[in-house]
């Protein structure tokens, strides 16, 4: 055991930085997955849990393609609960000096269990709307988390000083919580459409095309102000503006996206492109949000990728 623990890093290294990607790759791949499972009409493809059926944990060839899409979803978390569990230990052996990262691995690593309660609560309940939704909503948090572990692995820890005027990071702050706006309509809506399941799954009983508009409105007040952020940055020289235009070009394509959908009746393929890109759009929104205060200087960030020329320093 001592030796395993040994071997263990004592500072934040490339291999933290990789697993750090990697969590954060994940929880994006897991949206998607999840999605599929969703949109194919697989989410009771194994219709009980933990078992996959009542005398196996896998898909059985009866259950065809549905059981293996489902099974499939649940295998991936097992490899995103590896990668959680490899980039806890990496940054264990130095939790009193990084206890920001100890905190956000050890959030992923508790993170696992629950999504996986949940998730089978979501089959045991028939795929209830709003526990589906619940699901999704945690999926998004963790995304959120994973963006904040990447950052601090190269940044290190959080600092004291605002590296942007006030009134930036009031209009920040405000895009953020129309990110979630939009996002939980948006939830609120898939529960409502036909992309809920299957034909049998129940639906939360909205009105899905009412819910379409209310979906837009925040979305397009988000898209505003990230104009703002864009040229406040680029005018006021802001390190923050390489994450403010990610962000705007991320909505972008997602408004893209959604109005094609609409227009085309909601193929399950774009929905599934539109899921995704929910969860790179609260990536982006974190990032920019994090740029807006100074970080301490860590010494392992020496190689750090994320250095803004135009600052000519690290945060």
């Amino acid at each position: 055991m001592k030796r395993l623990i040994a071997l263990l890093p004592t500072s934040v290294s490339r291999p933290v930085r990789i697993l750090a990607w990697l969590s954060l790759v994940f929880q994006v791949i897991l949206i998607g997955t999840g999605g599929a499972v969703r949109l194919t009409g697989s989410g009771l493809g194994c219709p009980t849990w933990p078992r996959c059926t009542d005398t196996s944990f896998v898909s059985t060839p009866e259950m065809g393609i549905h059981g293996v899409i489902e099974f499939a979803n649940r295998m991936l978390t097992f490899v995103l609960a590896l990668i959680v569990v490899a980039v806890f230990a990496a940054v264990v052996r130095y939790w009193t000096e990084r206890r920001d990262l100890f905190v956000l691995t050890l959030l992923q690593g508790l993170s696992i269990p629950l999504q996986a309660v949940i998730g089978g609560i979501t089959v045991l309940t028939g795929l209830n709307p709003y526990i589906v939704g619940v699901h999704f909503v945690i999926s998004i948090l963790l995304v959120i988390n994973a963006t904040i572990l990447v950052y601090r692995v190269y940044r290190g820890p959080r600092g004291a000083r605002r590296i942007a005027p006030l009134w930036y990071l009031i209009v920040a702050h405000t895009a953020s919580l129309f990110v979630a706006i939009t996002v939980v309509i948006g939830i609120l809506t898939t529960g409502s459409g036909p992309h809920a399941g299957d034909e049998k799954t129940p639906r939360n009983g909205l009105d899905a095309e009412l819910l379409q508009h209310f979906h837009s409105w925040p979305a397009y007040v988000l898209l505003g102000l990230t104009l703002v952020l864009v040229a406040a940055a680029w005018a006021l020289k802001l390190d923050v503006r390489r994450w403010a235009l990610a962000l705007l070009l991320i909505e972008a394509v997602q408004v893209v996206v959604g109005l094609t959908q609409a227009r085309l009746g909601l193929p399950p393929l774009l929905v599934g492109i539109h899921m995704v890109l929910a969860g790179l759009l609260v990536a982006a929104m974190t990032a920019v949000v994090l740029s807006l205060r100074s970080s301490a200087n860590a010494p392992e960030a020496v190689d750090d990728p994320w250095e803004l020329s135009s600052a000519g320093q690290r945060l």
